[in-house]
């Protein structure tokens, strides 16, 4: 091969390395800072598995204290098929808790998590091993 043929060879091979991936991201629309999670709205490539990986928050208020419960609807088929974890976020999107799950003890993706004095969003993130991490949002 010549040096000419060569040249154009690789122009063409780095070309479609960097316009190639943009394309299939560009398809795939998820949600957040960086595209890291999905949502009900916005489930991206994932559009047929919202129901079963949007995580539901349902609070109970008792004074000052909100219990948050988080539950994935989701199978947990040992390690086949599961939801890993469960992340609790507050309405700056910083670290509260989380809860790991074990697909061979754990028969439901349910999680609680206990707020004192805490008003404003939280946002609760659902890890699966198959199907990326989900988030949904609630107000206390």
């Amino acid at each position: 091969m010549d040096r000419r043929s060569f040249m154009r060879l690789s122009l063409a091979a780095t070309a479609s390395g960097v316009l190639i991936p943009t394309a299939a991201l560009a398809s795939d629309k998820m949600s957040g800072a960086g595209g890291i999670y999905y949502t009900k709205e916005q489930p991206g490539r994932w559009a047929a598995k919202a129901g079963g990986h949007v995580p539901l928050i349902t609070l109970q208020k008792s004074g000052a204290d909100t219990m948050v419960e988080v539950v994935t609807p989701h199978e947990m088929k040992e390690y086949e098929h599961f939801i890993v974890k469960h992340i609790l976020l507050d309405k700056d999107y910083g670290f509260i808790d989380e809860l790991m799950f074990d697909p061979t003890k754990d028969a439901q993706a349910r999680s609680e998590y206990k707020l004192t004095g805490y008003t404003g969003a939280i946002y609760a993130l659902s890890v699966c091993n198959k199907h990326d991490t989900w988030l949904s949002m609630a107000e206390v």
